[in-house]
C-alpha cells in the first residue's frame, strides 16, 4: 500500500541553519514522533527505533535511514526501512527541498512517499493514511518549532 503526502512548513531560520538541522541526529531524534534512537552510521546514513501506534497495532520499527541526492544547502532525499516485527513493515522517503525567503525565513517543501505491508497493511488505507499524514504533519512542524526557536 503507497501513500503521498506533501506540505510546506516555514521555518524562521535561515537557510543554512535549517540544512544544517535536517542533517543533524539529534535534532531529528527530537522531532520525528515516536524516535526512540538515531545513531549516525555515516555521513549519509542512520540507525533508527522508532515506536508507532497506528490504530490498535503499536509496533517498534528498527531500521536504517539513508540520505540521498545530496544538494548543499538546498535538497535532498531521506529515505528509510523500518521492520517491525510481526506487525509488518514500512519503507518510505521524502524529496525535501529548501529556499529562502528573505535572511531570516526557509520555506521546507516536501513530497514524501510511504509503503507498508503486513500486518498494519491489514489495518485499511484511510487509517494508514491519515495517520501517515498526520505523523509528517507532526515531525515538520515540531521541526519547524525546534529550528526556528
Amino acid at each position: 500500500m503507497a501513500l503521498v503526502i506533501e506540505g510546506e512548513e516555514r521555518i524562521a531560520a535561515p537557510l543554512q541553519k535549517v540544512w544544517e538541522a535536517l542533517n543533524d541526529p539529534d535534532v531529528l531524534r527530537q522531532t520525528i514522533p515516536g524516535c526512540q534512537s538515531l545513531e549516525k552510521t555515516s555521513d549519509t546514513e542512520m540507525a533508527a527505533t522508532v515506536v508507532l501506534k497506528i490504530g490498535p497495532i503499536k509496533a517498534t520499527f528498527n531500521g536504517e535511514v539513508t540520505l540521498k541526492n545530496l544538494n548543499p544547502p538546498h535538497s535532498y532525499t531521506i529515505q528509510g526501512e523500518g521492520k517491525g516485527g510481526i506487525a509488518g513493515f514500512a519503507k518510505g522517503g521524502a524529496d525535501v527541498t529548501l529556499t529562502s525567503d528573505g535572511p531570516e525565513t526557509t520555506i521546507l517543501k516536501y513530497a514524501a512517499k510511504a509503503d507498508v505491508g503486513g500486518k498494519i497493511a491489514q489495518l485499511g488505507s484511510r487509517l494508514i493514511e491519515s495517520t501517515s499524514k498526520k505523523l509528517a504533519g507532526q515531525f515538520f512542524s515540531s521541526f519547524g518549532e525546534k529550528v526556528g526557536g
